[in-house]
């Protein structure tokens, strides 16, 4: 009996090292695509905050010709 208990004792400690070690893989996994898609959202961010700045020059460039085609068009009454 002691023989067989140590063998499902065994079995059973096996087990329970290859179930802790592949949650733990597909935990790391998870954690790496969840980075992966963490950095593609920060480049994305950065991009919109790029082109953000961009549209804010062009806009105050804009804003720059009304005001003086404004200014133009009271001189001319």
């Amino acid at each position: 009996m002691t023989g067989a208990a140590i063998a499902i004792t065994l079995v059973l400690i096996i087990t329970i090292g290859i179930t802790t070690g592949t949650v733990a893989f597909f935990k790391l996994q998870r954690h790496r695509s969840d980075a992966v898609a963490m950095a593609e959202f920060r480049r994305l961010a950065e991009e919109a905050v790029a082109n953000q700045e961009v549209l804010h020059g062009r806009l105050t460039e804009l804003h720059d010709r009304l005001a003086a085609v404004e200014t133009l068009l009271r001189s001319v009454e």
